[in-house]
């Protein structure tokens, strides 16, 4: 399941920007998930809650924004909701060479809220917002 590697991934580059900004606990992380990234939302939960297991985001919360899948056609510049599975012949000319998707293989990390301070000396969390720094997670193949 590529669900276990994509949370990997996610506490490892969120846990390094935590560390890096002298975090003690990371409270809660946002991922962007495309309709066609491939990814099973329960799975990625559950993954995701095991990969946390002794790091940083260990009982952080984990939020996914679904971005729907979006069809551009560049011989008559109409735009529509390609679905899943995704349809990729343009409704209006029906031309599929033009087509392109514009949304919905997203897979990236838009947010991640940790406190400041040394674990266990912080009375009052502060939440911090994570700007990504990286490339955004490449799906697997």
């Amino acid at each position: 399941m590529h669900e276990m590697s994509i949370a990997m991934a996610v506490v490892g580059q969120v846990e390094e920007a935590a560390e890096a900004a002298g975090a003690s606990a990371v409270t809660s992380v946002r991922l962007q998930v495309g309709e066609l990234a491939g990814v099973v939302p329960d799975a990625l939960a559950f993954c995701f809650e095991l990969a946390c297991a002794g790091t940083l985001l260990e009982g952080a919360a984990l939020e996914t924004e679904t971005v729907p899948a979006r069809a551009h056609c560049r011989s008559c510049r109409h735009d529509w909701a390609a679905g899943m599975p995704p349809r990729l012949a343009c409704p209006r000319c029906d031309r599929a060479g033009e087509v392109e998707l514009v949304s919905g293989r997203e897979l990236q990390i838009t947010e991640a809220r940790w406190e400041d301070g040394p674990a266990g000396g912080c009375t009052a969390p502060t939440p911090r917002p994570y700007a990504p720094t990286r490339e955004p997670i490449v799906e697997e193949r």
